[in-house]
């Protein structure tokens, strides 16, 4: 090693070498090395952000994963989970899927069109048939339904009839609805303190992160040079980030949240965050912008347990570091914005984006006509122009976007602005009162005299999660139970927990529900059944526990099942 080490150090034995090699030779040397320093940072900064324990667990799931792929080619084995997965199918599909020959089907067009009295009633039939829907209005939901009333549903239908036919695509054929949806986003800048700010509507929550992606990976493309670029993001914040991420071509660096608290954990977010690196090779003839982090992400507030990660921390780190914060508020929508004028938090700056859903608590259904609805806000339009797709290269001479959908139905615009209009500043800031007062009976009851239960965190808006402190109750048996008693709750992992979601139905409710959650602790504890079935894919409903490595296939079934007739 020394005589190598001697041989490099002399300057002539070096020319000599180099000068004996082809500039082909020469040129794949280089690339070699540049091969191996890219990837070599790209390892190291993955350590950075994940660390070195999450690191060596991410290396053992992908072993794992890999040698469970290879059982899988077993043909007992495969036979074996086949055989399972074919009874989950038929579980599934007896759950959703009408069963016998007496069921109405109707797979093809009629020959003829029906009548509107026919139409009304195959549907009242079809509710024979299926069961009729969960009784929403009886309040036992968690989320789902953001009701305002039977007065505001019918301000909404005026307004989804007045519109029906309204394409916001051609602004100059329909121009009411064209300056509504502007006046929607206005009216979201200013409840969130920015009047300068720009944003557009979108679909609903999802589409409004995945926006918020899409447009810091194109800012940073063009202001940084950044190509591969990465975000950090809470391991509470929601899925959509990383659906985002897989759609965008971001990288994702999930960080683990503090147990107690339940907000990001800051520290960890620091270590994550990385500069541009610039690279220059051995010939100094080739400069590389190697990944780095372009956004970070903060919820307020989050889906699982309802807690805010801490806004300004993350926007001090966002400003020193010349990154986005984008600020997910979907389900903070119109609570989070009226709490300090409810004298229930202190006012908090925001982030550089900030999504919100109006079909939440802004009251708007989210079942109206195509889609629910949100809004991406900005701090101004020039960060905005990178949300939009154009081109001028198709055969009409120009062709652009907004957002991912082209249809935007203007009967949806028309309704959300309606119900915006119809609450007010001051319906919103009464509808927050009782909704956040709601949620914290409820986590003070379970604080002060449910022993066996505690809150994930200190929630201070609509979303109390919890879980079990006593090794004698499950909590997923204690949604069990409370699912019995006709509660349509949500249930979480990591940890085991249960969710509600409180809305303007709930605010009746509260004492039932309480009183239920009683004797549900008391069932499962007295009781108990051995496992909690109370497993949640989003929607999926109550089914049976699964392995993690099989979730996957089940949500596949459950997504193919919702469209078998």
């Amino acid at each position: 090693m020394s005589s190598i080490r001697l041989v490099l150090q002399d300057p002539v034995i070096v020319r000599d070498f180099l000068r004996t090699r082809t500039p082909f030779e020469t040129a794949k040397t280089a690339l070699f090395f540049y091969f191996v320093i890219t990837q070599s940072l790209k390892l190291c900064r993955h350590v950075q952000a994940r660390g070195i324990t999450d690191s060596l667990r991410d290396s053992w799931t992908w072993s794992y994963r890999q040698v469970l792929l290879l059982a899988l080619k077993i043909p007992s084995v495969q036979k074996d989970v086949q055989q399972q997965l074919d009874q989950a199918r038929l579980d599934i599909e007896g759950k959703l899927v009408p069963q016998g020959v007496d069921v109405s089907r109707h797979l093809v067009l009629p020959d003829e069109g029906k009548s509107m009295g026919w139409i009304l009633a195959e549907m009242e039939k079809m509710d024979g048939e299926l069961g009729p829907h969960a009784d929403w209005k009886h309040g036992k939901l968690s989320g789902a339904v953001y009701h305002g009333g039977e007065d505001l549903s019918r301000v909404i239908v005026a307004a989804f009839e007045r519109y029906t036919v309204s394409n916001p695509l051609h602004p100059d054929v329909f121009p009411a609805v064209r300056k509504m949806e502007a006046e929607i986003v206005s009216m979201c800048l200013r409840m969130y303190n920015n009047p300068d700010g720009a944003g557009t509507m979108t679909s609903g929550g999802t589409e409004s992160i995945v926006m918020a992606i899409k447009t810091y990976r194109d800012w940073a493309r063009e202001v940084k040079g950044i190509t591969e670029p990465e975000m950090i993001v809470p391991a509470t914040a929601h899925a959509a980030f990383d659906k985002g991420g897989a759609y965008m071509k971001v990288k994702v660096h999930l960080i683990p949240v503090d147990p107690v608290t339940r907000k990001v954990n800051i520290k960890r977010v620091r270590r994550a965050i990385n500069r541009n690196t610039i690279l220059v090779s051995i010939f100094s003839i080739i400069a590389v912008v190697l990944n780095a982090v372009v956004q970070l992400v903060g919820s307020a507030v989050n889906f699982p347990d309802g807690n805010q990660d801490d806004i300004v921390v993350l926007g001090e780190l966002a400003a020193k570091h010349n990154i986005g914060l984008h600020v997910d508020c979907c389900l903070g929508s119109f609570i989070v914005p009226f709490l300090e004028k409810a004298g229930l938090s202190d006012g908090e700056d925001g982030g550089a984006s900030i999504s919100c859903d109006t079909h939440k608590y802004g009251l708007h259904p989210r079942s109206g006509f195509v889609h629910g609805s949100s809004v991406i806000m900005y701090r101004d339009a020039a960060l905005r122009r990178h949300q939009y797709y154009v081109t001028p290269y198709w055969t009409v001479p120009l062709f652009l976007r907004l957002t991912f959908h082209a249809l935007r139905p203007g009967a949806l615009i028309a309704g959300t602005w309606a119900a915006m209009q119809y609450m007010g500043s001051d319906g919103y800031l009464k509808s927050c009162r009782e909704i956040v007062s709601c949620a914290r009976t409820i986590a003070n009851t379970i604080t002060n005299s449910i022993p066996e239960l505690y809150v994930l965190g200190s929630p201070p808006a609509s979303v109390v999660a919890f879980g079990s402190k006593s090794p004698e109750v499950n909590v997923h048996e204690v949604g069990d139970a409370m699912s019995k008693r006709g509660w349509h709750l949500n249930a979480l992992s990591g940890p085991a927990a249960v969710h509600i979601a409180c809305t303007r139905l709930t605010l009746p409710l509260v004492d039932t529900f309480i009183a239920d959650l009683r004797d549900s602790v008391q069932q499962a504890k007295l009781t108990p059944s051995g496992k909690g079935t109370m497993v949640r894919l989003y929607g999926l409903g109550n089914s049976s526990a699964v392995g993690p490595e099989m979730v996957s296939e089940l949500a596949t079934m459950f997504l193919d099942t919702l469209y078998k007739a």
